[in-house]
């Protein structure tokens, strides 16, 4: 019996790149020899997203929808659907095109090897100078700080072997940093390298937060480096900071009349003191947050409707 490959791809208000990825997606799988199913989710789009992936259903049954009931964002939607595939393997790609859908040939290739998992990474990219800069720094960064070695320039495109879709769907974790997850299972993870085009269509629903989100979302969940540091920090501010006091205190009593401490070294430690004392706060309301999150255990989307997965 030929095997199934399912290829998920998230979307949303990509109604001007849907149609395009679906061509190029069965253009590509046209030369695999396997079977597939194409599930897009689409995370509640104000735009014709879901009419255009509705009439690519009614020409091609390959082609599957889930539609959220609102926005779930970016880390739980590709997650979920990727639990709702029925493939050996699945692949998710992202909508926007700026993953290659021509890469899963490659994907599947490295697949057929041996490999449970295999990511996509992007040592170039035609994007931003300086936002290609920042992420290469934060991978280097998290990779540094994690328990677990993390692939660093990878983009969350891959594909996923059926045992490891298996073991997701046993992991209770209604916000999870997909790439570290993957990386704790534990098997070996081979890479396909690819320059990252600039997006031509639609604007990008990443922003600041969004960015700002994924990137503490993987500190908090797979590094309790922070935490340490804190301690640590605390500690030796403190002894410091007594042994200025201790050394102030001297230098008085020695030359009481002459010296004088004047306000700017108070001002500055006021201010240096708060500052640190915000930061490490901050921090910690990362953690409290993430575990706010997973105590609730909300789900991780809850669907409008599904098309075609009779």
């Amino acid at each position: 019996m030929s095997k199934l490959i399912s290829i998920v791809t998230p979307c949303f208000n990509e109604e001007e790149n849907v149609e395009e990825l679906y061509r190029r997606i069965a253009d590509t799988m046209k030369k695999i020899p396997y079977g597939y199913e194409h599930i897009y989710i689409d995370n509640c789009s104000t735009d014709n997203t879901v009419k255009r992936i509705k009439a690519i259903i009614a020409e091609d049954k390959h082609v599957k929808l889930i539609v959220n009931v609102r926005n779930f964002g970016h880390i739980r939607s590709p997650y979920y659907a990727l639990l709702q595939s029925n493939g050996d393997a699945c692949v998710l790609i992202s909508s926007d095109l700026q993953d290659p859908p021509e890469m899963i040939e490659d994907l599947i290739k490295q697949w057929e090897t041996g490999y449970k998992i295999v990511l996509a990474v992007k040592p170039e990219s035609e994007e931003s100078p300086f936002m290609f800069v920042i992420r290469r720094s934060y991978y280097r960064l998290i990779s540094t700080i994690s328990e677990v070695p993390l692939i660093q320039n990878a983009t969350g495109a891959g594909l996923f072997d059926r045992q490891v879709i298996d073991i997701l769907k046993t992991v209770k974790d209604p916000y999870p940093y997909f790439r570290g997850l993957l990386c704790e299972i534990g098997y070996p993870i081979a890479t396909v390298p690819f320059k990252q085009p600039r997006r031509k269509r639609g604007i990008s629903s990443n922003n600041f937060y969004t960015l700002y989100d994924i990137a503490m979302l993987g500190i908090t969940n797979h590094s309790k480096v922070p935490l340490r540091l804190m301690a640590m920090g605390g500690f030796l501010l403190s002894i410091i900071s007594f042994f200025s006091a201790f050394v102030f205190f001297i230098a008085k009593l020695i030359f009481w009349d002459s010296f004088q401490l004047g306000i700017a070294p108070i001002l500055i430690g006021i201010f240096f003191f708060g500052g640190i004392q915000s930061f490490f706060i901050g921090m910690l309301g990362e953690y409290i947050g993430s575990i706010h999150t997973h105590v609730r255990n909300m789900p991780l989307v809850i669907e409008a409707e599904r098309i075609n997965f009779d």
